[in-house]
């Protein structure tokens, strides 16, 4: 995601591969002991699946789908964005006793590469169970000539080419694709009814108890859809500006323009010239409120907000669920989205 971090993952790759050679030959390295940095144990407990789950909405799918024939631990500590994790020996070991992995290839780069390196036969990549597009390109498109002047581009490209080569940078992510498939509660199904198909197949015994919960999961899922397409099929304006560019998918959904501060990457900054563009795009849309996120600093949209004053609130990429969150779980935390973009956007 973030050209920074995708740099030591090579290197990362290779010591965690030798962590689990050695820690795996350690006879009184408990699947508890070895799972400490990520709050749950490994390996089977009590006949039940031991899952591994490398973030939130990997684990929201893996507790819901499997129910209590799974012990689900997450590699992600709640309070920690997901793209900065750097995994430990220890989760590494974790990772190396699990009956069955849950991840989504591309969102952290140091837990793909330790994933491959577990070698876990069920292990399931959630990208791979829908399709994923291209989102983020509005990051310093041209709105027109209304939108900039030549003076101020210039002056941008004179102060901007860092923050831009990043940006790029991070847009190109898995194949220039988008990874954050859950926003969307359809997409967010697909993946739902794969896990469960690979919970049956990974553990045939308890096959009618996954596909029972799967049904219900899709059926949550599908009624969040609609709440959605109904809350945002009637507003005053379909533009809304938010931290980074997570909500390609939501916007796409549901006939909305995401106008994002940075890019792909949470911690991409934007230039002198994208902060001109969102001021005019903000005045032009009727933009009232600029959304930033739980798990990231909000100075950036604050900064956004005076500077065209404007509001700010809180759209959640559900990425981790702590005291912040407003709701207890993805569904909840959608559900406040939901009513957010509704305030913000003046649904009638």
């Amino acid at each position: 995601m973030n050209v920074r971090r995708l740099i030591p993952t090579a290197a990362l790759a290779g010591s965690l591969t030798l962590g689990l050679v050695a820690l795996s030959a350690l006879s009184g390295c408990s699947p508890s002991d070895a799972a400490d940095d990520a709050g749950g144990g490994a390996g089977k407990s009590g006949g039940k699946l031991a899952v591994v789950a490398s973030f939130y909405p990997m684990q929201y799918l893996a507790e819901e789908i499997g129910g209590s024939h799974v012990d689900v631990s997450t590699l992600t500590k709640p309070g920690v964005e997901p793209h900065d994790l750097e995994l430990g020996t220890r989760q590494a070991a974790q990772l190396g006793e699990a009956d069955y992995i849950l991840y989504l290839k591309g969102i952290q780069p140091a837990v793909d590469e330790a994933i491959s390196a577990a070698g876990v036969k069920n292990t399931v990549d959630a990208a791979s169970l829908t399709t994923l597009e291209k989102h983020g390109a509005e990051v310093g498109h041209d709105h027109g000539d209304e939108h900039a002047d030549e003076h101020a581009d210039e002056h941008a490209d004179e102060h901007a080419g860092e923050e831009h080569a990043e940006e790029d940078h991070a847009h190109e992510g898995e194949a220039g694709t988008d990874p954050h498939i859950w926003l969307d509660p359809v997409k967010y199904a697909e993946v739902a009814k794969g896990v469960g198909a690979s919970l049956e197949k990974a553990d045939p015994d308890n096959a009618a108890a996954y596909r029972k919960n799967t049904t219900t999961v899709v059926e949550r899922l599908t009624a969040l859809d609609s709440a959605f397409e109904q809350g945002l099929a009637d507003t005053a304006t379909k533009t809304f500006i938010t931290t980074h560019s997570a909500f390609g998918y939501l916007a796409e959904r549901y006939g909305l323009t995401q106008e994002s501060i940075a890019g792909i990457s949470p911690e991409s900054e934007p230039s002198p010239a994208r902060i001109k563009e969102l001021r005019t795009i903000a005045a032009k849309d009727k933009v009232g409120t600029v959304f930033f996120e739980t798990l990231v600093s909000d100075r950036t949209a604050k900064t956004v907000a005076a500077d065209s004053g404007l509001k700010t609130d809180v759209l959640d990429p559900v990425e981790g669920i702590t005291d912040k969150s407003k709701g207890a779980d993805y569904v909840e935390v959608m559900e406040s989205n939901l009513a957010a973009l509704e305030k913000a956007l003046g649904a009638k």
